[in-house]
């Protein structure tokens, strides 16, 4: 069964505040400086890797034709770099079990 509910910022801070014992604040700026980071590293173009949860990845995609589904007229789609995720081992066996 799929779930409709998402994991958001305010949550993750939250759940920090009540296991650690730190402020609110600090927790939402803990989470805060986490994503900066991740971020920020993609952005320089490395790959962020967290164990037991996942590869972040960056792959350049270079020019191709695609094509209109509706007129069928062909166009060049230009070169970019897109963001995919890898989940770890771990992370797909505990999905897995749920």
């Amino acid at each position: 069964m799929r779930s409709t509910e998402t994991l958001t910022r305010a949550a993750i801070a939250e759940a920090i505040h009540r296991k650690l014992g730190l402020s609110r604040a600090e927790s939402l700026a803990m989470v805060e400086s986490i994503l900066m980071h991740m971020c920020q590293s993609l952005a320089e173009g490395e790959n962020v890797k967290i164990s037991g949860f996942g590869t972040f990845l960056l792959r350049d995609k270079g020019e191709r034709v695609g094509r209109n589904p509706k007129t069928g007229v062909e166009v060049p789609i230009t070169p970019r770099r897109v963001l995919t995720f890898r989940a770890s081992q771990m992370l797909k066996d505990r999905i897995a079990e749920s």
